[in-house]
């Protein structure tokens, strides 16, 4: 890996290669790579391993005599080896025993497909052992199957008695990782303190590489705990990376002076009479706090959350008409080109009613459709361009780009936030989400936003009945949709695959596809993420003119798919989606004036996390409820959809445990840039030191200047 001349050098010996540690060759160095996600091309790091916490810590302390070893539980025993007993020839499925003793009792050892002569070399007859392991019973005897350990009485202290258990992948055993991690920790160097005095004082945190000592070589498990001091130091320290990070990218943005906007409200008073109906209180509330905004000198970052169908776009509306008022362009920036087209055919008419003019930009597009639309965005003839991240390709012009919007801003990472406002020199930004997200991943992830949200929904949308059944039903289930489609209703039926997989056992699209084509012939259509976009347009479009009545789609539909005629959501495999998915999905319906139906089909057996789920689906429609439960449930990484698009996850925060730690990390943040914007002196090299740890180092170029 490439050393950055900037990175203090004392972080050098997290920084290297895994592959210059002693036992860590290509193929397990290639391994690595894999499980940790290091970027195409390049290695894993000594830091990677550093930040793989422990999924739990096995206590061998106890050192008891047989008599005392319960069943279940873990014990370290010292063993008078007696016999061994290997199976007969031709016989493999029936084990290995090895009998011993000490003075309380009598035990067996049990090996299956023991080969090669290793359990008689490792056991020798007539010599003392230590064996830890896992008590059993078989026929009213002890045994221990497979003992963890076993070590001659000279070589005890190589036998861990307190050993923390890592998450594995295939190929990768116990055994090679943690003398990897031996490796790592041994050379862990002493880093200087960026936890302000007084909050280590206030929780009796110990430093950093103290820290980390005890999650990788505990001396008792209670050092381990996920809610020791040790660890609540490190989730502590990466949620405080994360805040600097998102403070710094606040203080970048606003100290870039925005513009003050004037407004002559000619086009915002057409805009609200265009509009099909009126204004909820809240779209009202988040108008108004847009326009203090772009009144404002600084420049504008504000996060509009909504749940699905609460009017985001036409709050976006509004706020490009009183941009176009000043003078100044607005892009729309979605993350799929179904969904830019979809942003296109709601915000087209509008704009049209009020006069200005509106184009689609995608990568996808041909030069002779791109050219005219890049010259009326270079000229300014073209005040409102909706796209994907097209936008930021360098042949996009823009005459004065005031406004940017940004749809499901959690695709897009800190990178894209900054570069899309390096379009236009006082760019002002506006993030929209229909992910209702809870106030600690608020702060996680939007730290630097200012926060607007749509509680209610547009008048006329109905309630959605929610069912749960299992797909044993499938015959009742085609039955009643039969008859629905047969009096004209549309409905989607979603599957989380395209198509079969080897390793899951789950129906696919294109399974499901054929099946249905049996029942309802041409009037099924299919859409999934694999098709060509000419592909999807095209099933998408027979679908909303109703020549399709139903849509077998993968999750390419979750946000933006607008068929106001569509009222049935059937989801298949529901208990394989995430809370928010499910929520998302199931907003597709209910957005016309007919009462509409979710029905969620799972598959037996159902995990207790599973049945929680569904459970909170059936029986709330409140995305923020929702939310919360979803984090309680599963973990921040999913609900944001970033561990799918690469965005910092935390490895050593759980939001579950930890997030009220999340406050502190803000507040002492803020307090931080605020005392010592340029982090100068000991105390901001510390500070330094702390983003490229948790490799916010995006960062760094950020810091002002003195």
């Amino acid at each position: 890996m490439r050393p950055d001349v900037s990175r203090p050098i004392v972080l050098n010996p997290l920084f290297r290669s895994l592959r210059s540690l002693k036992g860590v060759g290509p193929q397990l160095g290639a391994l690595m790579a894999r499980f940790f996600g290091a970027p195409d091309g390049q290695e894993a790091i000594a830091l990677d391993v550093l930040m793989h916490m422990p999924s739990h810590v096995i206590d061998r302390r106890k050192q008891v005599g047989i008599a005392e070893a319960y069943f279940g539980s873990t014990v370290t025993l010292k063993l008078h080896i007696d016999r061994h007993q290997p199976p007969p020839k031709g016989r493999p499925n029936i084990p290995h025993r090895v009998f011993a003793h000490d003075e309380t009792g009598e035990i067996q050892l049990v090996f299956f497909r023991a080969q090669g002569g290793w359990v008689e070399k490792s056991l020798p007859e007539g010599e003392e052992r230590y064996v830890s392991g896992e008590i059993g019973f078989f026929q009213g005897e002890k045994q221990i199957t497979h003992p963890d350990y076993v070590v001659a009485p000279d070589k005890f202290d190589t036998l861990p008695l307190v050993e923390p258990v890592y998450p594995l992948t295939h190929g990768l055993s116990s055994k090679a990782l943690t003398k990897i991690v031996k490796q790592v920790v041994d050379d862990l160097p002493v880093l200087p303190e960026w936890v302000a005095p007084e909050r280590l004082s206030q929780f009796s945190w110990p430093g950093f590489d103290v820290a980390m000592r005890a999650m990788h070589q505990p001396v008792s498990p209670e050092e381990a705990e996920i809610t020791g001091p040790a660890r609540m130091r490190l989730a502590y320290d990466e949620y405080l990376a994360g805040q600097l990070t998102l403070q710094l990218v606040r203080s970048a943005l606003v100290a870039r002076r925005g513009v003050s906007r004037q407004f002559t409200g000619q086009l915002t008073d057409a805009a609200e009479t265009a509009l099909p109906f009126a204004l909820t209180d809240g779209q009202k509330q988040a108008i108004a706090d847009i326009r203090a905004d772009l009144a404002s000198e600084n420049r504008m970052s504000r996060l509009l959350q909504g749940d699905v169908g609460a009017g985001k776009t036409v709050v976006a509306f509004m706020a490009m008409a009183a941009l176009a008022e000043s003078g100044a362009q607005s892009a729309l920036m979605a993350p799929t080109e179904l969904l830019a087209a979809q942003h296109f055919k709601t915000l087209q008419p509008l704009c049209a009613a009020i006069g200005l003019k509106c184009v689609l930009l995608t990568g996808k597009q041909k030069v002779a459709e791109r050219r005219p639309a890049l010259e009326g965005i270079a000229d300014g003839s073209i005040q409102v361009v909706v796209g994907t991240h097209a936008l930021f390709q360098a042949d996009v012009e823009f005459h004065n780009l005031g406004l940017t919007v940004v749809d499901e801003q959690h695709r897009f990472g800190v990178h894209q936030r900054l570069a899309l406002s390096d379009k236009g020199k006082h760019t002002d930004l506006l993030v929209m989400t229909a992910t209702p997200i809870p106030r600690t991943l608020v702060l996680t992830h939007f730290g630097d936003m200012a926060v607007s949200v749509l509680r209610e929904k547009p008048a006329g949308r109905q309630p959605i009945d929610t069912a749960v059944m299992s797909i044993g039903d499938y015959a009742r289930i085609i039955q009643r949709l039969q008859s629905r489609i047969d009096d004209g209703a549309q409905a989607f039926w979603v599957c989380p695959l395209v198509e079969e997989s080897e390793n899951l056992d789950v129906v696919s699209a294109q399974d499901r596809f054929g099946e249905l084509v049996k029942v309802f012939g041409d009037r099924v259509a299919l859409v999934h993420g694999r098709m060509t976009t000419a592909e999807k347009q095209e099933a998408m479009g027979r679908f909303q003119s109703g020549a399709a009545q139903l849509l077998v789609a993968t999750t390419v539909i979750e946000v933006g798919v607008d068929v106001p005629n569509a009222t049935i959501m059937i989801i298949e495999h529901a208990e394989r989606f995430g809370l928010a998915q499910l929520h998302q999905l199931r907003g597709r319906v209910g957005r016309g004036s007919a009462r509409s139906a979710c029905l969620l089909l799972y598959k037996d057996p159902l995990s207790e996390t599973a049945k929680a789920r569904l459970e909170t689906i059936k029986n709330s429609e409140d995305g923020f409820e929702i939310a919360e439960k979803d984090l309680e449930l599963r973990g921040q990484g999913d609900i944001l959809g970033t561990r799918q698009s690469g965005m910092p996850g935390y490895r050593l925060a759980q939001p579950d445990v930890h997030r009220h730690l999340l406050e502190f990390a803000h507040d002492d943040a803020k307090a931080l840039l605020e005392a010592n914007p340029g982090l100068t002196g000991a105390e901001g090299e510390a500070a330094r030191t702390l983003l490229y740890l948790f490799r916010r180092d995006l960062a760094i170029p950020l810091i002002r200047a003195g």
